[in-house]
């Protein structure tokens, strides 16, 4: 994050990038605040928010109509001036009075304001000023955060000022008046509840470096979107799905008793604290959705995004909003704002048959032919696999994009599923899952090795002739597939060595020639660290991958190892342990 921030005025420059993208929003330098300069002409009350910046999209990404009038941003974590505030709220109400729209000007402004100490007493001194010079305020605190409730400060105002905000924008645009809004606004805080969790602290703007550091295998449970550290850590390697019911169990219990409103269901928020990928956050969302209606809550509507966040803290907030009547109306009533929310959810289904020819057999699938070792090469694969998963993400980490331990890997495991469960022999289901459901270049690319092991792989004794003909025929077509040749470095580079190895094999020697042939693509796949990438992603980035082995290739001895040990079980035993293979320590 401080690597790209501008050294002077950061913060107003990122306003002035937000205006100039968004058309109806002002900014005025000195005091710093932001303007819609459109508002609904049926707006009586100017609605006011902020806090310190480095929680964007909180509070500009609800500027404009059906949300906010003026937002008032201060240094990183830091609590605008009183000042600010005063300024603000008086250009939303003269804004009110000029725009022709309407007579008068709005009632009085509605300050929105987050339960920390700098907020609480700089919008309070800037009360008392506008009440001072005869403008009507009227006051809501947002006390959201679970994590420090039963502190001397209370529950924090964190991402549930979202939901806070946008219902009263579209409440305000209906022309309420300000007791109105102000006893809509209690409502909606006393029935909204936050609770964040982070894998890694945010980086300080001062330093450049990780404002805290983080135990391993931990998480920070109960995070504060000002960076602050949590009261408890959790263990980061469970499931996400039990982070998740942990902080659902606590998010429910904290949230009041529905009472007669629990047909209304709830609002559901995850937001991501900056540094938390777009995937994870939808997958948190399914899993928050999944959890919920497994409980019987039902949810109205689901968000999930960059909402309100810790700079660029890796983590992410649920905040639930127990719904009354009306509510859900205000959420997802048109708005006119740089954020843009999502509306209800769909009662429809959202699973989506594929066509006849895509579906997946039924378990009752009757076997692939019968071979003598149904699932024997496959299963020492899965095994090796297990073990090589990191080492083979390593390797593409250092010259590639870091997917393919998780393709060829998760490909293996997915196969031995579905060879359970419908009963495919190994290679059959190895080369259907690589072909139907492994991406990337390894999906196609294995798919072919394993569709021409397909015959003979999981028969004992090996033909020998027979297996030399089908890597023999599946060097050639991935060749022409990929358009690598050996010497690219690629998977050729131990496939091939492989071949001549099995081709040569002498007719007494029979009894050891796939051994023989795993040792040639050992040494293919190791030699592979000197070769240049000409091929695949490994040939975009440069010297970055040199010394170090093909994953391809490494993946390619790991399989030979494989049909070694499981066809020729002594002869196999002198061969080199796989682990020191993907870690490219066996001499070459």
């Amino acid at each position: 994050m401080s690597f790209f921030l501008p050294g002077r005025e950061a913060v107003l420059t990122a306003c002035r990038g937000l205006a100039l993208s968004h058309p109806g929003i002002g900014v005025c330098p000195d005091p710093l605040y932001l303007l819609a300069t459109r508002p609904d002409p049926r707006r009586r009350v100017a609605l006011v928010a902020g806090g310190g910046a480095g929680h964007e999209p909180l509070d500009v990404g609800l500027l404009g109509r059906g949300g906010l009038d003026a937002v008032v941003p201060g240094p990183v974590f830091t609590s605008p001036t009183g000042a600010q505030v005063q300024a603000a709220a008086r250009a939303a109400v003269e804004l009110g009075g000029r725009d022709g729209a309407r007579d008068g000007v709005p009632d009085c402004v509605l300050l929105i304001v987050k339960n920390y100490t700098g907020d609480r007493i700089n919008f309070a001194l800037a009360a008392e000023r506008l009440r001072a010079a005869g403008t009507g305020v009227a006051e809501v605190v947002v006390d959201d955060d679970l994590a420090t409730a039963g502190t001397a400060e209370g529950r924090r105002g964190t991402a549930g000022v979202l939901v806070v905000e946008k219902l009263l924008g579209a409440m305000a645009d209906r022309g309420a008046g300000p007791e109105a809004l102000a006893e809509l606004g209690a409502r909606v805080v006393a029935a909204t509840r936050s609770l964040a969790v982070c894998a890694r602290a945010h980086t300080s703007p001062a330093s450049g470096s990780p404002a805290f550091a983080l135990p391993p295998g931990a998480l920070d449970y109960g995070v504060g979107i000002h960076g602050e550290r949590a009261a408890r850590t959790a263990p980061a390697s469970r499931p996400v799905e039990d982070t998740v019911g942990r902080m659902l169990d606590e998010l429910l219990a904290g949230l009041p008793h529905p009472g007669t409103g629990a047909a209304e269901g709830v609002i559901a928020v995850v937001s991501g604290l900056g540094g938390t990928g777009e995937l994870e956050l939808r997958a948190v969302s399914a899993l928050v959705h999944q959890d919920l209606t497994a409980r019987g809550v039902r949810v109205r509507s689901l968000a999930a995004g960059v909402y309100a966040t810790a700079l660029d803290m890796a983590g992410f907030s649920i905040t639930l909003t127990r719904l009354a009547p009306g509510w859900l109306e205000l959420w997802t009533a048109p708005a006119d704002t740089p954020l843009r929310l999502p509306r209800a959810v769909d009662p429809g289904s959202t699973l989506l048959t594929p066509p006849t020819e895509f579906r997946a057999a039924p378990l009752d699938a009757p076997p692939s032919g019968e071979p003598q070792a149904v699932g024997a090469f496959l299963e020492e694969l899965h095994r090796m696999c297990r073990a090589a998963h990191a080492d083979l993400t390593a390797l593409d980490q250092a010259s590639g994009d870091g997917d393919f331990g998780d393709n060829f890997c998760g490909g293996v495991t997915a196969a031995a599923r579905r060879s359970r469960e419908q009963r495919l022999a190994g290679t059959a289901a190895l080369a259907a899952t690589f072909r139907d459901r492994v991406g990337g270049s390894s999906g196609p690319l294995f798919g072919v090795l394993f569709t021409a092991l397909e015959p003979v792989a999981d028969r004992t004794p090996p033909d020998v002739r027979q297996l030399a003909a089908a890597l023999r025929q599946a060097l050639t077509r991935i060749s022409a597939v990929g358009g690598a040749v050996p010497g690219d470095r690629t998977l050729l580079d131990a496939l091939a060595p492989a071949v001549r190895s099995l081709v040569a094999a002498a007719p007494h020697a029979h009894d050891r020639a796939v051994t023989a042939a795993a040792r040639a693509a050992v040494d293919g796949a190791l030699a592979s660290a000197a070769l240049p990438a000409r091929r695949g992603r490994a040939s975009y980035t440069g010297d970055h991958g040199t010394g170090l082995p093909d994953p391809g290739a490494v993946a390619v001895a790991l399989v030979l190892i494989a049909l070694a040990r499981v066809h020729e079980p002594g002869p196999a035993a002198l061969l080199p342990d796989p682990a020191r293979v993907t870690r490219a320590e066996v001499p070459g």
